[in-house]
């Protein structure tokens, strides 16, 4: 455990709190704990979750701008169902980049356990996209993401980020009932058509 990892994971956690809260500053606080991991991810050569966090930084960009220019109610952002179409396109791409990611990881690089760590950046990319578009499913992909991330981190000797990835489960939880709330509330209080 680094110091460099110990300010990850705090920096991680609070930008995680603030996106299960609705608040557009997730995003800014996103970009510094991802461009952390680049480095903690480089020295135990998960190369494809490495990658994965550069391209969170531009996605963080992306959610930002969304959720700035998005519907807002009382300072924060409204949120929707994702689309059976949509689920299946994203799904589709997240197991199409896993395939090649990982291929190209396996055939060129001395990446630690390719496949797997391919193939959670591929859904943690869909993951992100579903964050920033506001949809509730991305908290469903999340905790599945995040219980096989735990066990991967703590398998690369990556205690303290294993455990930032199980409280990561917690807040996801949170996240998806506070967010499911949301929605029934915002329903319930919808007027009634003429």
């Amino acid at each position: 455990m680094s110091p460099l990892e110990i300010i990850a994971v705090m920096v991680n956690v609070v930008g995680v709190w603030l996106t299960a809260r609705r608040t557009p500053w997730c995003w800014p606080v996103g970009v510094v704990a991802v461009l952390l991991y680049v480095w903690i991810f480089y020295d135990v050569k998960l190369y494809s979750d490495m990658l994965l966090q550069l391209v969170f930084a531009v996605l963080q960009g992306y959610g930002w701008w969304r959720w700035q220019n998005g519907r807002i109610d009382h300072g924060k952002v409204r949120i929707e169902r994702l689309p059976a179409r949509l689920a299946a396109i994203g799904l589709a791409a997240g197991a199409l980049i896993s395939v090649l990611l990982g291929g190209a990881m396996a055939h060129f690089t001395d990446a630690s356990l390719p496949w797997l760590d391919a193939s959670l950046t591929g859904f943690s990319l869909v993951a992100s996209y579903w964050a920033a578009r506001k949809f509730i499913a991305s908290w469903w992909l999340w905790i599945i993401l995040d219980a096989i991330y735990t066990g991967l981190y703590y398998y690369k000797a990556l205690t303290l980020t294993a455990a930032l990835y199980a409280g990561f489960i917690l807040l996801a939880v949170y996240g998806l009932r506070a967010w499911q709330r949301d929605v029934e509330n915002d329903n319930a209080a919808a007027p009634l058509p003429s």
